[in-house]
C-alpha cells in the first residue's frame, strides 16, 4: 500500500475534533480523485450529503475553467481550506508529537465536503512541485448526518462579495490593471464637475446625494473593461510580470475600441471619450438621463448597459477607434432617434438583459447602424 504523510494539527471546536493540514495540489487531486470525477463526468449526480441536505451543487465547467486558469496567475490563493471527510479506517496514523498524519495514498480516499471546484480546477496548474499547497480541514469517522451539518452551514450561510466592493479594493492596487482602470476613470466621472455622471454612481463608502445615485460602481466598471479587455485576468496577471499586453487590430479591435489605448496607460482619454458619449446622451434626453423616478430606465442599468453597447457601435461607426469623439459627432447619429424622454420606462423596457437588448436594438435600428 502506497502511504502519504503530512503535516496536520488537532483542533476542537464544539462539533468534535477534527484535524487542519497541508497537503500538496496534486496529492490533494489523487485522494479525492474519484469524487470529483465522478461529478465531472455525470454532471447531475449528487454525493451523499448532497441527497441528504436537498442542496444540489454540480460541478460548473465553467467555473472549473475559470480556477484552472486563475491558478497559473502570478498571485494565484486559495487562502481558505478545502474540507474533505475520510473515514477512520484510512486514518493509518496520526503522531500527535511530530504532527504528522499518515493516511493510504490512493483514489477515493477523502470525500469532499467543499472546494470540489478548487480542486478540479487545481488539476490545470502548469507546475509539477510543491508551489501550490492547499490547507485542508480533516474530519474523521463523522456520521452521514454530521458531514451533511458541515455542508449545510458552509452552503446556506455564506454570501456573496459586493461586486461594488470588489471595484472599490482596485484603489488600493499598486499595479495596474484593467479594474484599476476603470475604478479611476468611475471615480473621476462621478467626482468632476459638469460630468454627465455627477454624483450619479453609488460609490461605496460615500453618501453624498443618494437621491441621484443610479448607476453601481460595479455595472459601470464590468460594462467599461469590456471595451478595452477580452480577459481581464490575463491582464492583471501580465502587468504584475512586468510586461505590457498586446495591442489589438483588426476585428478584436472594433470589438474593443478603447484597447490600445488601454495599454498606451492614457486613462484620461478613456474617460474624456466616455464623457463626450454620455454628454451627448444626456443632452438628447435630458429629463430620461437626470431625472429619479422609479419607473424611468435611460440612467439605471438597464438603459445604461444598452447606451455602452451602442457606444462601441458608434465609435467605430464614426471611424476614428483610439481618438477623442466630441458629443456633437455623437449627436448627428442620436437624433435621428425617435424615442422621446418619457418613452425610456419600465413598460416599454423591463428591467434586466431582455429590456437591455431590446433598447440596444431599437437604438441601432432607429439610427441605421
Amino acid at each position: 500500500m502506497q502511504k502519504i504523510s503530512f503535516k496536520c494539527l488537532k483542533c476542537k471546536q464544539p462539533i468534535g475534533e477534527f484535524y487542519i493540514g497541508i497537503l500538496n495540489h496534486e496529492d490533494l487531486i489523487k485522494i479525492t480523485y474519484a469524487d470529483i470525477r465522478r461529478l465531472d463526468r455525470e454532471g447531475s449526480e449528487q454525493r451523499e450529503v448532497e441527497i441528504y441536505t436537498g442542496i444540489q451543487r454540480e460541478l460548473s465547467k465553467n467555473r472549473v475553467k475559470e480556477i484552472g486558469k486563475y491558478v497559473n496567475m502570478v498571485d494565484a490563493t486559495f487562502p481558505t481550506g478545502v474540507i474533505i471527510h475520510i473515514d477512520e479506517k484510512n486514518i493509518l496514523e496520526y503522531n500527535a508529537e511530530k504532527e504528522m498524519m499518515t493516511i493510504p495514498f490512493s483514489d477515493n480516499i477523502a470525500k469532499v465536503l467543499d472546494g470540489q471546484h478548487r480542486i478540479a480546477g487545481l488539476e490545470e496548474y502548469a507546475k509539477s512541485d510543491d508551489s501550490f499547497q492547499i490547507s485542508v480541514t480533516i474530519f474523521v469517522g463523522m456520521e452521514l448526518e454530521d458531514q451533511a451539518i458541515v455542508f449545510a452551514t458552509i452552503n446556506k450561510t455564506q454570501t456573496k462579495v459586493n461586486k461594488s466592493l470588489v471595484a472599490d479594493l482596485f484603489e488600493f492596487a499598486t499595479h495596474r490593471s484593467p479594474h484599476k482602470t476603470a475604478h479611476n476613470i468611475v471615480r473621476a466621472l462621478n467626482q468632476k464637475e459638469g460630468s454627465p455622471f455627477k454624483d450619479k454612481i453609488k460609490i461605496l463608502g460615500t453618501a453624498d446625494d443618494k437621491e441621484k445615485e443610479t448607476i453601481t460602481q460595479a455595472t459601470f466598471s464590468e460594462s467599461l473593461m469590456k471595451l478595452y479587455s477580452k480577459d481581464l485576468m490575463s491582464d492583471r496577471d501580465t502587468y504584475k510580470r512586468g510586461n505590457k499586453p498586446n495591442k489589438f487590430d483588426g476585428n478584436e479591435l472594433l470589438q474593443r475600441p478603447l484597447r490600445n489605448i488601454f495599454v498606451n496607460e492614457d486613462d484620461i482619454l478613456i474617460a474624456k471619450i466616455i464623457w463626450e458619449y454620455f454628454k451627448a446622451i444626456e443632452t438628447k434626453w435630458p429629463v430620461a438621463w437626470k431625472q429619479v423616478k422609479p419607473e424611468m430606465i435611460l440612467n439605471k442599468s438597464t438603459g445604461f448597459i444598452a447606451l455602452m453597447n451602442l457606444f462601441r457601435d458608434l465609435y467605430v461607426k464614426i471611424g476614428r477607434v483610439g481618438e477623442l469623439v466630441l458629443a456633437e459627432e455623437y449627436l448627428k447619429y442620436l437624433n435621428k432617434v425617435t424615442l422621446e424622454s418619457q418613452d425610456f420606462n419600465r413598460a416599454n423596457f423591463i428591467p434586466g438583459s431582455g429590456g437591455q437588448s431590446s433598447l440596444y436594438k431599437k437604438l441601432k435600428e432607429q439610427i441605421g447602424i
